[in-house]
């Protein structure tokens, strides 16, 4: 099993991180929340856990998804990683 860890930056609204929570992982607007708050707390924060390959396809929807259009300066994605679960 992996997880897809998302890693914070400056450039992204806590809005944006709800939205593409819940487009690409189907959470609710609840979890997409709770994965802002901790994304902005400790710098990253598991998206989703499953098998490798989910998780690589899930990781190209976050780099995918495109830039937050309430931040002027922002110039593109989120970053995620995948590691695996130990």
């Amino acid at each position: 099993m992996y997880h897809v860890i998302l890693i914070n930056d400056d450039q992204h609204t806590v809005e944006y991180v709800i939205a593409m929570c819940q487009r690409i992982f189907g959470h609710t607007l609840e979890k997409g929340l709770e994965i802002a708050r901790e994304v902005h707390l400790n710098d990253k924060a598991i998206l989703w856990t499953g098998v490798k390959e989910i998780a690589e396809l899930r990781q190209e929807q976050v780099h995918a998804f495109g830039k937050d259009h309430f931040v002027a300066t922002c110039e593109g994605s989120m970053t995620a990683i995948i590691e695996p679960s130990i």
